[in-house]
C-alpha cells in the first residue's frame, strides 16, 4: 500500500509509524485512518517485536478531521467513526507492544490513540484534551478509551469540563507512563519500549491478549480465564524454558513457540 498521510519503517526489532500530515495537525480523515490501520496490520504479521505510534510537525493529533465529517449523512458519520474503532482495536490486537511517542497536543481521538496504546511516553511540552465537552459534539468514542485509562472521576473531568491537562498532570491521572524533557522524547520512548519487549515474544504477545480480554470481566470470570491462559502457556516451549532457565540458573533461549 503506498501511503500518503502516514510513513512506516522498520529499524532492527521495531516499527515506527509516524502521522505525516503536519499541515492538518495529523487530522485523522478516513484515508488517514484507513493507512494507520494497514500499517499497524502489517506491522503485526512482521517478527518485529514493537511498534511505536508517533507524529510529525507541531502536534501529535488533532483528532477526528471536521474538515471530513461536515456535511455527512449519519450512515456516513457512522461509517467513519466505525473505521476509528477499527483503528483502536487494531492497536490493541496486533501482538506487539505498541507505545504512544506524545509531542504537542493530543485532542480527542489523537487522545484516544494515546489512551488506547498500550504505554504512551510524553514531552514536557504535551497536551491532553477531550474538547467536545465544551463545544457542540461531546468525544463519545474517545472517552471509551480514556475512560478505561483513567479513574471514572478523572475521565468525567476531562470529558465534561473539555479542559486541556499538561504532561504532568496526565502522568499523576495514568494516560501516561512517562514524562521527558521533548530533546530527550525518543530516548525515553524507546528505553520503555526496550524494557516492555525483553523476554519472550510469544509470552509477550499472549500477556497483551491476556490483560485485554480480561480486564473489564468481573473477577471470578477473569481468574478462570486467566488460570487457562496461563496453564496454556505453560506448555509452550518459551514457557516451559523460562522455567527450566530459572531452575538452572542460566540465560534463557527463547525462540517464540
Amino acid at each position: 500500500m503506498q501511503y500518503h498521510d502516514i510513513t512506516s519503517e522498520r529499524s532492527g526489532d521495531y516499527v515506527t509509524i509516524t502521522m505525516d500530515r503536519p499541515d492538518r495537525r495529523n487530522a485523522l480523515s478516513l484515508r488517514h485512518m484507513q493507512e494507520l490501520i494497514h500499517a499497524f496490520r502489517e506491522a503485526g504479521e512482521s517478527d518485529a517485536r514493537g511498534v511505536i505510534l508517533a507524529g510529525n510537525g507541531p502536534v501529535f493529533s488533532a483528532g477526528h478531521d471536521f474538515a471530513d465529517l461536515v456535511g455527512r449523512s449519519l450512515a456516513e458519520t457512522r461509517q467513519m467513526l466505525a473505521i476509528c474503532t477499527e483503528l483502536m482495536t487494531t492497536m490493541q490486537a496486533i501482538p506487539q507492544v505498541v507505545v504512544a511517542k506524545v509531542h504537542g497536543l493530543a485532542t480527542a481521538a489523537g487522545c484516544q490513540l494515546v489512551a488506547t496504546a498500550d504505554l504512551a511516553v510524553a514531552s514536557d511540552n504535551a497536551a491532553f484534551a477531550t474538547p467536545g465537552g465544551r463545544g457542540g459534539w461531546f468525544c463519545h468514542t474517545p472517552m471509551v478509551a480514556v475512560a478505561r485509562a483513567l479513574p471514572r472521576k478523572r475521565a468525567l473531568e476531562m470529558g465534561l469540563t473539555g479542559d486541556t491537562i499538561d504532561a504532568e498532570t496526565a502522568l499523576q491521572w495514568g494516560l501516561v507512563n512517562r514524562v521527558a524533557p521533548r530533546e530527550d522524547l525518543d530516548e525515553a520512548t524507546l528505553d520503555l519500549l526496550e524494557r516492555a519487549t525483553r523476554g519472550s515474544a510469544l509470552s509477550k504477545a499472549l500477556g497483551k491478549q491476556g490483560f485485554y480480554a480480561q480486564v473489564d470481566m468481573d473477577q471470578p470470570k477473569a481468574y478462570a480465564y486467566a488460570i487457562e491462559m496461563m496453564a496454556s502457556a505453560s506448555q509452550t516451549e518459551d514457557g516451559q524454558e523460562g522455567m527450566r532457565s530459572f531452575v538452572e540458573k542460566r540465560q534463557a533461549v527463547f525462540r517464540g513457540r
